[in-house]
């Protein structure tokens, strides 16, 4: 699989913290940057925002604004899920990247970054998902891997896609090994099915033996 560090990118120059406003307003409105990377004397200060650049006097320079600038940033050896939500988490399209002495390197682009995503086994190999729910103090990561892992299952990947106060929900996708196998066993481990399966014949029985009752009451 690529390294991340390969989607670092130089494609335009860090702006530089003398440069005026007039310039980088012109720069936002031809790009679709929501922030970008400020420098001083090559060292990175924060990025400025594309939003907040519109409400500032063009004559003036963009250090004249650094209280404005926002400090996030990632490394290079920063792993893609921290990467991932470190864009999440700043709502931003632009990522800059500083290696471990704190020189800038260049930037990440979130649509480089899904490429990225999308080359993982987790979406990339063939395998079906499975999404259960159960109370969040009865959980247990390492028993979702035993069940399916019982059953000649082999995860590609797991995560919590969704929780609150009462419940987790985990999605996983999943391959070899008998799906139906597996989902029977959850429900035997009391876990709640939110995905639907084909080859689930529990829930399978349960629409035959509906319809069944619906053509008797029909009679």
């Amino acid at each position: 699989m690529t390294e991340i560090t390969n989607y670092i990118t130089n494609d335009f120059k860090a702006i530089d913290s003398q440069e005026t406003i007039a310039v980088v307003q012109d720069f936002f409105n031809e790009l679709h940057f929501s922030h970008f990377p400020v420098v001083e004397e090559g060292i990175y200060i924060g990025s400025i925002v594309s939003d907040d650049i519109e409400t500032f006097d063009r004559d003036k320079k963009v250090i004249d604004y650094r209280f404005t600038l926002e400090g996030f940033f990632t490394r290079t050896n920063t792993i893609w899920l921290d990467v991932l939500e470190i864009f999440a988490k700043n709502h931003t399209n632009l990522v800059p990247v500083l290696d471990e002495n704190n020189k800038y390197v260049g930037y990440y682009e979130i649509e480089d970054i899904m490429k990225f995503f999308h080359e993982t086994p987790f979406l990339k190999e063939p395998g079906g998902i499975i999404v259960v729910k159960k109370p969040i103090l009865d959980y247990s990561m390492s028993q979702i891997t035993q069940i399916v892992e019982s059953n000649n299952g082999k995860l590609l990947g797991l995560f919590i896609s969704d929780a609150d106060v009462d419940s987790v929900q985990v999605t996983m996708k999943i391959s070899l090994g008998a799906m139906n196998e597996i989902i029977q066993t959850f429900r035997r481990y009391n876990y709640e099915i939110i995905s639907e399966h084909q080859e689930d014949n529990y829930i399978n029985n349960l629409k035959e033996r509906s319809d069944y009752l619906d053509k008797y009451l029909n009679i």
